[in-house]
């Protein structure tokens, strides 16, 4: 038996690894002749931070400007900053993120076969459900593969759980969850949720052990969150992370919550509210503590999925980052379930036809679970319609990796145009700025203190309740255009018109190789004759 599990998994890991492979190369694109990776923006945002640490700047936005914090991700900065050392073209440097994501995603699924073993007396058809379903979650390996901190924090997350279920299975105490998510809090600082759920969980469920839970508990929390804290006064000067101000700050926290709940429905919507509810069923009847976990680290992180006011691409189907690490102990939780209702439906089959002998049953047990897994996995990866599932199966290419080749495109045609000591603004703060290596004024504050402070623009009518988009409501186009004149204007974000007085005033428009830039007349910093070259086509 133990053979033919280990070579169950070993086939699924192959499979898998091959796949996540297919899968980067589908992010990939060629310009020039070059072969670029590139990660998802807010990844490549972590990507500038860590190059400017590796190159001996610092870990800053901009170099020689005033230190801001652009980040939440410390670990998985100080990572990448790691991978800038290993001798490798620039344009290859984001593929090195993207094979480590690859690793933890699969190191991933080991854990979450482990965690569907202990919590369903190794049942076969709970781990085998389980691990498939979290290998080719589009969502997951969407985030992952693209660069976000989403895959290690999965892993640490489920590890978490598996320290904790082993512990409360065994009776004993073990401190073990705690570190693994102080670890995770250093990666992110808003995993402080699961540690704040996990600590509160076994406080109830671990009578036993509650004053041992509560001082190990307690300081590892505290040691994590003031170590972050301390860094971050001491580093930024500011007790909070820029990121912080611009998506928590100047809007109406009712209005936050209700855009939290609305893309909390839509995300049960299409995950299928019937699925949705499957791992609920654990919860009746006879109490089991282990999956009653796996499910409080669920809930859990669509609470504070509602209390944000969700993510900013919901479009994309509504797992966002949050919700998505906790998916894999969903899946375990959910197949635990079926599995369950699978055991009710064969007692009741065998009381109405007791000639129906065991083997029979078992092949019917296994012909079911083949066509629920299928149907499950079509219904889970289906997270923003049917469209997602070519997505899934590499017919299309993943969220915005179209748009990623733009801003590549864009960073070298601005490149071609200005000296080294050109400044640019723009939206995306992620991959223009890192292949351009200009310093550059962050429109929407992402990375600028000022307009990270600033009120959040707010629209009229009922759809105020649903049009909140996190980290995309603070601009300023006379403090960063009129004030700030950067050389290159590349991209404006929301009414455009409102920057049209300072355009019109200080800039030349020229489009160069089909982008249409800004440039401040009269630029030191701008090569006004390669402009004209591109311009004239020459």
């Amino acid at each position: 038996m133990t053979g033919r599990i280990n070579k169950a998994l070993l086939i699924i890991a192959v499979v898998f690894c091959v796949y996540a492979g297919l899968f980067i190369y589908r992010t990939s694109f060629v310009i020039d002749g070059e072969r670029y990776f590139s990660l998802f923006d807010d990844a490549m945002i972590s990507m500038r931070y860590a190059k400017h640490l590796a190159d001996g700047e610092g870990l800053v936005w901009n170099t020689g400007e005033e230190r801001v914090e652009g980040y939440t991700n410390l670990l998985w900065t100080l990572y990448m900053s790691a991978l800038h050392l290993v001798p490798v073209a620039q344009s290859k440097t984001s593929l090195l993120v993207q094979i480590s994501s690859a690793l933890f995603l699969l190191l991933n699924l080991v854990v979450v076969k482990r965690i569907a073993c202990a919590v369903s007396g190794n049942t076969r058809l709970v781990w085998l459900g389980a691990v498939l379903v979290t290998a080719f979650y589009l969502p997951l390996n969407g985030w992952s593969l693209q660069g976000m901190e989403v895959g290690v924090l999965a892993l640490l997350m489920s590890m978490a759980a598996l320290a904790a279920i082993r512990a409360l299975q065994g009776e004993r105490f073990s401190i073990r969850a705690y570190v693994l998510l102080a670890i995770a809090m250093l990666v992110r600082v808003d995993m402080a949720v699961p540690f704040l759920g996990l600590l509160i969980f076994m406080v109830i469920a671990d009578r036993t052990h509650r004053r041992r839970h509560l001082i190990f508990g307690v300081s590892l929390f505290v040691a994590a969150g003031l170590a972050q804290t301390i860094f971050r006064l001491v580093y930024y000067g500011e007790i909070l992370p820029n990121s912080y101000y611009v998506k928590m700050t100047g809007y109406p926290l009712l209005l936050r919550l209700t855009r939290g709940l609305y893309v909390a429905l839509v995300f049960i919507w299409r995950l299928n509210w019937v699925l949705f509810l499957v791992p609920f069923i654990l919860l009746l009847g006879k109490r089991r503590k282990a999956t009653a976990l796996l499910i409080t680290f669920f809930l859990v992180q669509i609470a504070y999925s509602i209390y944000v006011g969700g993510d900013a691409w919901e479009s994309w189907g509504g797992s966002n980052r949050y919700i998505t690490i906790a998916m894999p102990l969903f899946f375990v939780a959910f197949f635990c379930g079926l599995n369950r209702l699978g055991t009710f439906a064969g007692k009741l089959i065998l009381a109405a036809r007791p000639e129906a002998g065991g083997e029979r049953m078992r092949s019917y047990a296994w012909r079911a679970w083949l066509v629920v897994l299928v149907l499950s996995c079509m219904s889970l990866n289906a997270i923003y319609g049917p469209a997602a599932i070519t997505e899934k199966l590499l017919f299309k290419r993943t969220l915005h990796v179209d748009k990623n080749e733009k801003m590549v495109e864009r960073a070298l045609a601005v490149v071609k145009i200005t000296n080294a000591e050109a400044s640019i603004a723009v939206v995306w703060d992620g991959a223009i700025p890192y292949f351009s290596n200009l310093n550059t004024v962050s429109i929407l504050g992402k990375n600028d203190k000022r307009i990270g402070r600033l009120k959040m623009k707010t629209v009229s009518g009922p759809e105020r309740f649903v049009a909140f988009y996190p980290g995309h409501l603070k601009w300023d186009y006379a403090y960063s255009i009129g004030q700030l004149k950067p050389d290159v204007v590349v991209q404006l974000w929301q009414n455009p018109e409102d920057a049209a007085g300072f355009l019109e005033r200080d800039y030349i428009p020229a489009t160069l190789e089909g982008f249409t830039f800004n440039l401040l007349k009269g630029s030191p910093n701008i090569r006004w004759d390669r402009v004209w070259s591109l311009a004239t086509g020459g």
